[in-house]
C-alpha cells in the first residue's frame, strides 16, 4: 500500500503542522460505484437508456445527479375545501381520465378526481403517457393549485405517499423520465454511498466545518430541512472546486515552463489594417487589443479569453492578433467549429486581407480534393501567413511553415483534444520532415526520426500564443473559477451606432398576425431569417423539417415572396451560393435552422421570428437575435412559443428574460441562475459539466478557500489526483 503526504500551507487556520494524507485500501472508490444502473432494482434496458440520455450510467452518476430544488411542505387540502390560488397538496381516488389533443404540440390529460368532500379535474399538460398508469380506482396524491375549475398538478405520487408535500429533492428530469422515478432510484442508490472514499484529511474537514464525502451525499438527497442539503451541496462543491484548482494550477504551472515567440511592438501592417477598416474601433476594443500585445510580447505563451456579446467586434480584435504573427514573419491560425462558420469568417477575413496583401486560405474537410491540398501546401510552405478553418486544420496531413498565433473561436464546442492539437502543430512547426500527427504528439505516440526530433521540439517549451474567444458571455465569477489560468479580456458594448434589438413574445395563436407584420417590413425592401423549431433527431431529419417549413412558408404566410432554405445538410458551394444571394438581396427571407447562430453578418436583415423559442436555451436564443441588429437600423426579434400555461417555469423565465434586456452579460447570469453552473457551457466534454454542486453565487469564499489549499498542493501527489485526471484528461479535460 503507498501511502502519500504532503504540508498544508503554514499558517493554514492552525494546520501549520505536517499532516498525512492516507489513501488506505478501503477507501480505494468501491467498484460497486462504477456498476451500471441496471443492477438497481426495476431498472431495465428501457429505462437504462432514459437515464443515459440524462448522462446517467452507473450508480455513481446517481449518486452525484444533484437535486435542483427540494419541495417545501403544503398545506393538505379536501377538495371542497380548496380556494384560490394558494398551492397545496390534495388525496384522492381516480374516477375517470381522458386526453385530448387541441393542437399538434399540446396534449391534455385531465382526471377526475374524488374525495370524501367532492371532486375535481386534475389536469397535466403533455403527460398523456399518465393516462395507462392513473385508472379508475387508483388512489393519488397530488400538489398544484386551483386555475378556474380546474387542479393544475405540479408533481403527484400514486398512492398515498408524502413526498409531493413534504421536504423532498426534486431532480433535473426528462419529459419521458419525471423527478419523482429519479428520487426513487437514487433511493436505491443511497446505501452505495457509503462506501464512497473521503480524500479530505479529517483535520482539513474539521477546520471548514465539512462533513465526509459519504455523510454529505446523504445529506443532500434524505434532508430533514434545508440547512442540511446545504451543508452536505457546500462539502461536495468544496471537492469539485479543489479538484478544478490543482488542476488549473498545474496547467498553469507547466505553462508558465513553455516559451512562445517575442512579437515586439506593433508595426507597418496593422497600421494599414486600422487604417483600412471602415470604422474607429471602441474603447473596449482598443482595452482588448492594448492587453493583447502585452502578451505578444512575452516569452510566456498568452492564454486569452476574449468574451463580448454579440455583435460587440470581436473578430476585428481576433484579425489584428493573427496579423502581428504575420508582420513578425510568421503564421496566424483560426479555427472554428463549423464549416458555415468557417466560411463566413474567411469571407470577412479574405477582402480586408487581399487589401493589405497578406495571403489567407480557407481549409474545411468539405473542400474538393485539389483545393484541399492546394490550402495545405500553401499552409506548409509558409504562403499562406493566414489559415481560416475547422478541425481540418489539425488533421494528421497538415503542417504549419511556423505557427506564431493561434485563435480558438467559439472555443467550448471543440473538444480537449482538438485545441491542444492546434497548440501542438504550433509547436512542431517550423521544424524539417513531415510532421506526425499533433494527437499523437500530444500522448507519445508518434514514431520514427520525425516524431523523435518533434518530441523533443515540444520538450524545449516551444508554444504558439493563443486567444480564445466565446461570443457566449461569462459571468466573470464563473470565468475567474473555470479559466483561472486565462487572463480574461471583455468587449460587453457594441459598437455605439447600434440600436438595442426589439423583442417580443408572443404565443403560438398570434404567429399568423407576426407573419403579416412581416411582410410590411419586406416591403420596405428589409430582409428576415425565420428559424425552424429545434428537432433534436439527426441532421437528415433537422434539414427536411426545414425545407417543409420553408415550402408552407412559401405557399401561406410568404406567398410571393423570395424565400432561401439554409441548413447543415446543404453543400458548402450551395451553402456560399445562398448566403451570396441573401447578401445580394436576392433573397427576401432566409429560413434557417441554427447554423446561422454565430458568424452570419447581413446588415439589411432587420427581423428575426424564432418558432418554438421555448425549446431553445437562453444562450442559444441570444445567438441567434444576434444575427440582426448588425446595422444602424430598427431591428426586431419575435420568439414565437407555445401556450404560457403549457410551458415550464425555466422557459417563462428565458423569454421573459430575453424580452427584458439584449445585454448578454446579464442573461448569461440569468442562465448560470436557471441551469447551474454545471450545464452553462452545454458540453460534456467540459470539465464544466462536473461543477454538480457548486453554485458562484453563494460559493465565491469557497472558491478562494479551494484556491489556497491547490496551491500549496500543486506540486505534489495526493489522494485528489484521480479526480483531477478525470477532469482535466481525455474526453472530459476542461473546456479552455
Amino acid at each position: 500500500m503507498v501511502v502519500t503526504s504532503t504540508r498544508l500551507p503554514t499558517g493554514f487556520a492552525g494546520l501549520d503542522q505536517p499532516d498525512v494524507w492516507p489513501v488506505p485500501r478501503w477507501l480505494v472508490p468501491p467498484r460497486a460505484l462504477a456498476r451500471p444502473l441496471r443492477t438497481l432494482p426495476g431498472v431495465g434496458t428501457t429505462l437504462e437508456k432514459k437515464l443515459a440520455k440524462l448522462g446517467l450510467e452507473t450508480i455513481g452518476d446517481l449518486l452525484g445527479h444533484a437535486p435542483h430544488r427540494y419541495e417545501a411542505p403544503v398545506p393538505e387540502r379536501r377538495i371542497a375545501d380548496l380556494f384560490g390560488e394558494e398551492e397545496v397538496a390534495i388525496t384522492a381516488e381516480v374516477l375517470s381520465v381522458r386526453v385530448r389533443r387541441p393542437r399538434r404540440s399540446l396534449a391534455i390529460l385531465a382526471a377526475r378526481l374524488a374525495d370524501d368532500s367532492g371532486q375535481i379535474d386534475a389536469v397535466w399538460f403533455n403527460q398523456a403517457w399518465l393516462a395507462d398508469k392513473l385508472q379508475p380506482g387508483t388512489r393519488v396524491r397530488v400538489r398544484g393549485h386551483l386555475r378556474g375549475r380546474d387542479f393544475n398538478v405540479r408533481s403527484y405520487d400514486l398512492g398515498d405517499a408524502a413526498a409531493t408535500a413534504d421536504f423532498a429533492p426534486v431532480y433535473p428530469a426528462s419529459e419521458d423520465l419525471p423527478p419523482k422515478k429519479i428520487r426513487e432510484l437514487v433511493g436505491a442508490a443511497l446505501p452505495y454511498a457509503r462506501g464512497v472514499p473521503d480524500p479530505l484529511p479529517a483535520r482539513l474537514r474539521d477546520e471548514e466545518a465539512l462533513p465526509t464525502r459519504a455523510d454529505a451525499l446523504q445529506a443532500l438527497h434524505r434532508p430533514l430541512r434545508e440547512e442540511q442539503a446545504e451543508e452536505g451541496r457546500r462539502r461536495l462543491a468544496f471537492d469539485e472546486l479543489l479538484v478544478l484548482q490543482l488542476g488549473i494550477a498545474r496547467r498553469g504551472r507547466e505553462r508558465a515552463a513553455t516559451v512562445a515567440p517575442v512579437l515586439g511592438e506593433p508595426g507597418e501592417l496593422v497600421a494599414r489594417y486600422r487604417r483600412a477598416l471602415p470604422f474607429s474601433l471602441t474603447a473596449e476594443q482598443e482595452g482588448a487589443i492594448r492587453e493583447i500585445d502585452a502578451d505578444l510580447a512575452a516569452t510566456i505563451p498568452m492564454q486569452r479569453l476574449l468574451q463580448g456579446d454579440v455583435g460587440s467586434g470581436k473578430t476585428v480584435v481576433a484579425l489584428y492578433a493573427l496579423l502581428r504573427a504575420v508582420e513578425a514573419g510568421r503564421q496566424g491560425a483560426l479555427m472554428v467549429p463549423t464549416e458555415t462558420l468557417a466560411e463566413q469568417h474567411f469571407l470577412t477575413l479574405e477582402g480586408i486581407c487581399r487589401e493589405l496583401d497578406v495571403p489567407c486560405v480557407l481549409l474545411t474537410s468539405a473542400l474538393p480534393a485539389k483545393e484541399h491540398a492546394a490550402a495545405r501546401a500553401a499552409i506548409a510552405s509558409g504562403e499562406a501567413r493566414i489559415s481560416v478553418g475547422t478541425h481540418a486544420l489539425i488533421e494528421e496531413q497538415v503542417a504549419f511553415a511556423d505557427l506564431a498565433v493561434a485563435v480558438v473561436d467559439e472555443q467550448h464546442r471543440f473538444g480537449v483534444s482538438q485545441r491542444q492539437a492546434l497548440v501542438a502543430a504550433g509547436r512542431a512547426s517550423g521544424i524539417s520532415a513531415p510532421r506526425a500527427k499533433p494527437a499523437a504528439l500530444l500522448n507519445g505516440t508518434a514514431s520514427g526520426a520525425e516524431g523523435v526530433e518533434q518530441r523533443a521540439a515540444l520538450s524545449e517549451g516551444r508554444a504558439p500564443h493563443v486567444l480564445h474567444m466565446t461570443a457566449t458571455p461569462i459571468p466573470r465569477t464563473l470565468a475567474l473559477t473555470v479559466y483561472g489560468d486565462l487572463q480574461v479580456s471583455e468587449i460587453a458594448r457594441p459598437p455605439a451606432d447600434r440600436k438595442p434589438i426589439v423583442t417580443r413574445w408572443v404565443t403560438e395563436e398570434r404567429s399568423a398576425e407576426a407573419y403579416r407584420r412581416l411582410r410590411k417590413v419586406l416591403e420596405t425592401g428589409r430582409q428576415a431569417y425565420v428559424v425552424c423549431p429545434l428537432i433534436e433527431e439527426s441532421e437528415t431529419s433537422v434539414a427536411r423539417a426545414a425545407e417543409a417549413e420553408a415550402d408552407r412558408l412559401r405557399a401561406a404566410e410568404l406567398r410571393g415572396l423570395r424565400v432561401g432554405c439554409l441548413h447543415g445538410r446543404l453543400r458548402p458551394a450551395e451553402r456560399r451560393d445562398l448566403m451570396a444571394r441573401f447578401r445580394a438581396r436576392e433573397l427576401d427571407v432566409l429560413v434557417a435552422t441554427t447554423v446561422i447562430e454565430v458568424g452570419v453578418d447581413v446588415p439589411n436583415a432587420t427581423v428575426m421570428i424564432v418558432q418554438e423559442a421555448d425549446r431553445f436555451g437562453l444562450a442559444q436564443l441570444h445567438q441567434l437575435r444576434g444575427r440582426v441588429g448588425r446595422g444602424a437600423e430598427q431591428s426586431y426579434c419575435l420568439l414565437v412559443s407555445r401556450a404560457r400555461e403549457e410551458l415550464t417555469d425555466a422557459a417563462v423565465a428565458r423569454l421573459e428574460a430575453l424580452v427584458r434586456t439584449t445585454d448578454g452579460f446579464e442573461l448569461a447570469e440569468v442562465d448560470l441562475e436557471l441551469r447551474g453552473e454545471g450545464q452553462l457551457l452545454g458540453t460534456r466534454q467540459s470539465g464544466l459539466s462536473d461543477l454538480k454542486f457548486t453554485r458562484l453565487r453563494v460559493d465565491r469564499p469557497l472558491l478562494e478557500r479551494a484556491r489556497e489549499v491547490a496551491a500549496a498542493l500543486a506540486d505534489a501527489p495526493g489522494p485528489l489526483d484521480a479526480d483531477v485526471d478525470r477532469v482535466f484528461g481525455g474526453e472530459r479535460e476542461l473546456a479552455v
